[in-house]
């Protein structure tokens, strides 16, 4: 279980309204592009987005279904990775002062990653989360205003 945590200088409001958009989905999650909806209401449970996964040279069809939703703290999805199997990624967002704690929690379900998962695929996975949240971070404050007193920080500065 690969479990990493991101700290977004933005409310939770914003991290959902990017979080909700399943266009900008190949923006943020590493690996995938060209995200567009494939059934349903994005992110409404039972809905899904379909991609395309990069894995060096390869490209792979790949869908997420949204598994369950309670916003404003839950979003769990389930990721098809073509044939590196399923996995669960639960994301719980937290609101931090002004800002927002994003903790994502992922493991493999099935197929080869569920079958080769280790230490070692943990440890691939925790890489994959550190650029995979640090881009969702970019792109919530590139799309979205901050706090209205034109800062988002309160207290001493950040140091």
């Amino acid at each position: 279980m690969a479990v990493r945590h991101h700290l977004i200088d933005r409310s939770p409001a914003a991290v959902w309204s990017v979080l909700e958009d399943g266009r900008l989905y190949g923006e943020w999650v590493v690996g995938t592009s060209d995200s567009h909806p494939e059934r349903g209401d994005w992110p409404e449970t039972g809905s899904s987005i379909a991609y395309h996964v990069h894995v060096g040279p390869k490209r792979f069809a790949g869908r997420t279904v949204v598994r369950h939703i309670d916003r404003p703290g839950t979003l769990e999805l389930e990721a098809e990775g073509g044939p590196w199997g399923t996995a669960r990624i639960a994301f719980d967002i937290r609101p931090w002062g002004e800002r927002t704690l994003v903790i994502v929690d992922e493991h493999p379900l099935r197929g080869l990653g569920g079958t080769l998962h280790n230490p070692l695929l943990d440890t691939l996975l925790q890489l994959r989360h550190r650029t995979m949240l640090a881009r969702l971070a970019r792109l919530v404050e590139r799309v979205t205003p901050p706090a209205a007193d034109g800062g988002t920080r309160t207290g001493s500065q950040a140091g």
